[in-house]
């Protein structure tokens, strides 16, 4: 039997009518009259009885249509089904520092959108030591940060990319020394969260040197710390992959130290993947991460 034709007498008896179903299928009064009777015909027995000008339900008809309802849902699971064969549906949350979101996955996650449509990504912004907390706790599917520690051996751990670290500031600060030992300098910092690993290294290297900076001042985002540095309100310490077109622009310069580290390398661990993570990964690796 044609599936249209319950179709039909479904929307018949959600809207009451002959008449209302063809107007909300988009049918002439004909058409759903036609489906009904080739119905009636193939099941053997009438659905519907002439009362007065209405068409109503007979009692067989009314015992029919939980049997047409499952049938129907039956029918659209299946094609749900066929759609999703691939295995691209359901959740998949990845665990991915704000450096790396903001400037470099941007278009692996409008990739992933278009190629996953109907798998749920969730996205947790949180510094690489919390990334790596929870991808040791099973909290997420995929984590992708800078290497902070070795993961045990049941997680896959692979290498991305390294990314060169540089200290920007304003063009007015450009002649600050950041190589000369025992300084107390009038400029500040800017940061947003004291653990990022780059910043670790930053204070580890002042550390070495002496170098005593104004208080820091802590902004809420990496867009924010830019901006700031570009106001002149202090220098930064960052991936340089996130003031590169400023610095190429002659927003900010960059200020020279003796830094032994001066890269980060990313890296994204997994313990299994699903079709969709599967997914995720392949976009990771054919992004600007090559």
């Amino acid at each position: 039997m044609e599936l249209k034709y319950l179709k039909t007498i479904q929307t018949i008896a959600a809207v009451g009518s002959f008449q209302k179903a063809a107007a909300l299928l988009n049918y002439a009064p004909s058409t759903v009259t036609f489906h009904v009777q080739q119905a009636e015909a193939q099941l053997g027995f009438k659905l519907f009885t002439k009362i007065g000008r209405q068409m109503v339900f007979t009692s067989t008809g009314k015992a029919a249509m939980p049997l047409i309802n499952r049938l129907l849902a039956d029918a659209a699971s299946l094609n749900h089904f066929a759609d999703h064969r691939d295995g691209l549906v359901g959740r998949l949350v990845v665990a991915v520092p704000e450096t790396l979101l903001t400037y470099e996955m941007q278009g692996v996650l409008k990739q992933f959108k278009k190629q996953a449509p109907n798998v749920e990504l969730v996205i947790r912004v949180l510094n690489c030591y919390d990334i790596y907390a929870q991808m040791l706790d099973g909290k997420v599917d995929i984590a992708v940060h800078y290497d902070v520690r070795l993961y045990p051996p049941t997680i896959h751990t692979k290498k991305l990319k390294d990314f060169p670290l540089v200290l920007v500031a304003a063009p007015e600060l450009a002649r600050e020394d950041f190589i000369t030992p025992d300084q107390d300098k009038s400029v500040c910092a800017l940061m947003n969260d004291p653990h990022a690993r780059y910043l670790e290294l930053f204070d580890e290297y002042l550390a070495e040197k002496h170098i005593r900076l104004r208080p820091n001042m802590e902004l809420w985002s990496i867009e924010a710390i830019r901006n700031s540095a570009i106001s002149g309100l202090g220098v930064a310490f960052l991936p340089t992959f996130c003031v590169q077109d400023a610095l190429i622009a002659g927003q900010l310069v960059t200020i020279p130290t003796t830094m032994t580290t001066h890269q980060l390398t990313a890296v994204y661990a997994y313990r299994y993947l699903s079709k969709a993570g599967e997914l995720f990964v392949k976009l990771l690796k054919q992004a600007t991460f090559n």
